[in-house]
C-alpha cells in the first residue's frame, strides 16, 4: 500500500488502562500487517487536566478529517461533572448504531457453548438524548425524558438487517418494551415490522426485554441478531459480554455515514493502571472490525486469529480470564501468531 493510499485513524489513548492496552493494540496491528498512519488526540479525563475540556475542538476536527477513530476507554464522573465524552461524540458524529459481537471463545472460563451474537443498538437516541430536568423545589424529583422516532428507528432496524444479510445471519430480534411503553416503544416495534417486511430472507421475531434477558441467560445460543433501542442495547450488551467471559473480550462500532469510533467497550480500570495487567483483547478485536471497515481484511483475519490463538493458551491468555500472561506477554503472543 503506497504512502497516499495508507488510511489515516485518529488515536484517543484514553483514561487509566487505556493508554497500555493502545500501545499492546499499535503493536499488535502492526504485526499483523496494517499499514495505518495515526493522528494522536485526547479526550476525557486527560483532556480535562490538560486544558480543561473532556472533548476538544481538535479532536473533534481530527476525527472530521479521518472519518474513523480507534478510541480506549474514558472516564466519566458519576452524578456530577461533564456528561459522558462517549456519549457526546455518537451525537456529535450521529454514530447511529453501535454494534457489539460476542462469541463464546476456547480456553476461556464460561457457562455456555456456541454463543455467536451480534447486538444492534440505536445509539443517539431513547433517555441517552440528554433531555433531563430537575423538577419541583429543592431538586425534589427529576424528569428525564426518552426520544425515539421513525426515522431513528427504521435506520437502525435496517442497519441490523443490512448486517445480517452481510454476514450470513439468520435471524433478527427486536427487543423492546411496547407492553407497556406503547407509544415510544410501540413505535419502535410497529417500524421494525414494516423493514422487516423487507427481508423475507431473513426469519424476524420481537421480544419483550426482560423476556430477552431471561431467555439470553437459559439459551443463548438461539440468539443471532439483535436489534434495540439505546438504553435497553446498554444493558443488554454487557449481559452479552458476561456470556462469554466479561467485558474483556468485548469489542464494540459506533457506526455513522461520515464517521466510525472503534472501541473497547469496558471502563478505564483505574485500580489496574499501570501495572502491566491490563487485557487488551478488547481493544485488538475493536482495532479488527476498524479494518474491516477500512477493507483491510486479510490483516484484520491474521488479527482474530492470532487473539484466538494467544486467548486458547492458559500460558499466554491474561490473568482476568484465568490465564498466566501480563499485558505484554499476552501481546507478545498475539503478535507472534500476527506474523506467523
Amino acid at each position: 500500500m503506497t504512502n497516499a493510499q495508507t488510511p489515516t485513524v485518529t488515536l484517543i489513548r484514553g483514561d487509566g488502562i487505556g493508554p497500555e492496552i493502545a500501545d499492546a493494540t499499535l503493536r499488535a496491528l502492526e504485526a499483523a500487517g496494517a499499514t495505518l498512519r495515526w493522528d494522536e488526540q485526547i479526550a476525557g479525563m486527560e483532556a480535562v487536566s490538560r486544558i480543561r475540556d473532556p472533548l476538544p475542538a481538535e479532536t473533534i476536527a481530527s476525527i472530521e478529517k479521518t472519518r474513523v477513530a480507534l478510541k480506549g476507554p474514558l472516564a466519566t464522573p458519576k452524578g456530577e461533572g461533564f456528561r459522558s465524552v462517549n456519549v457526546a461524540l455518537r451525537q456529535h458524529f450521529d454514530l447511529f448504531a453501535n454494534v457489539r459481537p460476542v462469541a463464546t471463545w476456547q480456553g476461556v472460563p464460561c457457562r455456555y457453548k456456541d454463543v455467536d451474537i451480534i447486538l444492534v443498538r440505536e445509539n443517539t437516541e431513547d433517555i441517552y438524548a440528554g433531555i433531563e430536568h430537575y423538577v419541583g423545589p429543592g431538586r425534589s424529583a427529576a424528569e428525564s425524558i426518552a426520544i425515539i422516532t421513525k426515522y431513528g428507528s427504521e435506520r437502525i432496524v435496517r442497519h441490523a438487517f443490512e448486517l445480517a444479510r452481510r454476514e450470513g445471519r439468520k435471524t433478527v430480534t427486536l427487543v423492546h418494551k411496547a407492553n407497556i411503553l406503547k407509544y415510544s416503544n410501540g413505535l419502535f416495534l410497529d417500524v421494525g415490522k414494516h423493514v422487516a417486511a423487507e427481508y423475507p430472507d431473513i426469519a424476524f421475531n420481537d421480544m419483550i426485554v426482560d423476556a430477552t434477558a431471561m431467555k439470553l441467560v437459559l439459551a443463548p445460543e438461539k440468539f443471532d441478531v439483535i436489534v434495540t433501542m439505546n438504553l435497553f442495547g446498554d444493558i443488554l450488551s454487557d449481559l452479552c459480554a458476561g456470556l462469554i467471559g466479561g467485558l474483556g473480550l468485548a469489542p464494540g462500532a459506533n457506526l455513522g455515514a461520515n464517521a466510525a469510533l472503534f472501541e473497547a467497550v469496558h471502563g478505564t480500570a483505574p485500580d489496574i493502571a499501570g501495572q502491566g495487567i491490563a487485557n487488551p483483547s478488547a481493544l485488538m478485536l475493536a482495532a479488527a472490525m476498524m479494518l474491516d471497515h477500512l477493507r483491510m481484511g486479510e490483516s484484520a483475519k491474521r488479527l482474530r486469529g492470532a487473539i484466538a490463538r494467544a486467548v486458547a493458551d492458559d500460558r499466554t491468555r491474561t490473568r482476568d480470564l484465568g490465564g498466566k500472561a501480563d499485558t505484554k506477554g499476552f501481546t507478545d503472543a498475539v503478535c507472534e501468531y500476527a506474523k506467523g
